[in-house]
């Protein structure tokens, strides 16, 4: 008797404790990532290869989107809870009343003018020659028209601009030889180095050649720092209400953003089973010379109004008429 009532008062006494005791029952089902092929993703691909967010969700999935269209319908459609995409795209969707914040920006120097021209230094020295051009009106289009324009140059007639989908396709033109110059972003640019073996640097008579680093050139004329807040990570949708999500999402990013840093192959090896064309080794080398690091909304706040300010100089439309309010930059807090 005094065995059952032992029994009775334990099994009650567990019973309370499951509903005092906050379980798993606010984990998501789903969590759904997104981002280009580009520097900006790693984390988030590493995220969800390593597990990094199974406390968070029961499934997480990353989804590539490969051209500024697919990443529009994406956050129109509310089909991802956090998205990668560049910082003016982020503005522009905000001002036109998409549901998002930039909860951080953390790549800051991807690109580059890769060529065949070991003589070439400058955008001047590509004066009326063709250079394969990605994503006509965004990133990186837009970084080169300002950095072009602020040394006089008109991008339009001193330069014959090949447009094309992404910086995968312009590095496609480039080692099948279909073009001499390309503007390409990270890892597009290791990936094109290696495919032509002019990497390493010390090789002899290279093929292609790291030429303009436009982060250099935007501080340099602006007599800023020579960096340039190009794309972040952005919460839509649904995941907007819940703070808690935002910080542990951040916080597991800047792990992965950290671990990639310091293991550059086996996080390539990592984005390679995930990214069409690239290979591990050419991920490694993109991480030793891009300048990845994450910075919150709110800390980037000054640089990327300056940022806006030139380009809504040159075209309002391109951050969605005028500078977004204190509410487009996420401050999550900490869990």
């Amino acid at each position: 008797m005094i065995l059952s009532l032992f029994r009775f008062l334990s099994l009650l006494a567990l019973g309370w404790l499951s509903l005092l005791t906050p379980a798993r029952a606010d984990k998501l089902p789903k969590l759904i990532l997104a981002g280009p092929p580009a520097a900006v993703s790693t984390p988030l691909i590493h995220m969800m290869e390593t597990g990094a967010l199974k406390d968070v969700a029961d499934s997480v999935e990353f989804v590539v989107w490969k051209d500024p269209d697919q990443l529009r319908v994406l956050a129109l459609g509310g089909k991802a809870d956090f998205v990668a995409m560049p910082s003016n795209v982020a503005a522009n969707l905000y001002n036109r009343g998409v549901g998002l914040k930039l909860l951080n920006v953390s790549t800051w120097g991807v690109l580059w003018l890769v060529s065949r021209d070991a003589k070439a230094r400058t955008l001047a020295d590509f004066r009326g020659k063709e250079i394969a051009m990605p994503f006509r009106a965004d990133m990186p289009d837009i970084v080169f028209g300002l950095i072009a324009e602020k040394q006089g140059l008109d991008p339009k007639k001193d330069f014959k601009l090949r447009y094309v989908a992404s910086p995968l396709d312009a590095m496609q033109l480039l080692i099948t030889r279909r073009v001499d110059h390309a503007l390409l972003a990270e890892p597009a640019v290791s990936m094109a180095l290696r495919k032509t073996q002019s990497f390493p640097v010390s090789l002899i008579a290279p093929e292609l050649h790291r030429s303009v680093d436009l982060q250099q050139e935007w501080g340099r004329l602006y007599g800023r720092e020579a960096r340039i807040p190009q794309a972040g990570i952005t919460v839509i949708g649904k995941a907007m209400a819940d703070e808690a999500l935002q910080a542990k999402v951040m916080a597991a990013y800047e792990t992965s953003l950290n671990w990639c840093q310091k293991n550059a192959l086996q996080c390539g090896e990592l984005v390679a089973k995930r990214i069409d064309l690239l290979t591990p080794q050419a991920v490694a080398d993109s991480l030793a010379v891009s300048q990845m690091r994450a910075v919150s909304g709110q800390a980037a706040r000054g640089e990327l109004e300056f940022f806006f300010n030139q380009l809504a100089g040159k075209n309002s439309a391109l951050i969605g008429g005028k500078l977004p309010d204190e509410r487009f930059y996420g401050n999550p807090v900490r869990p």
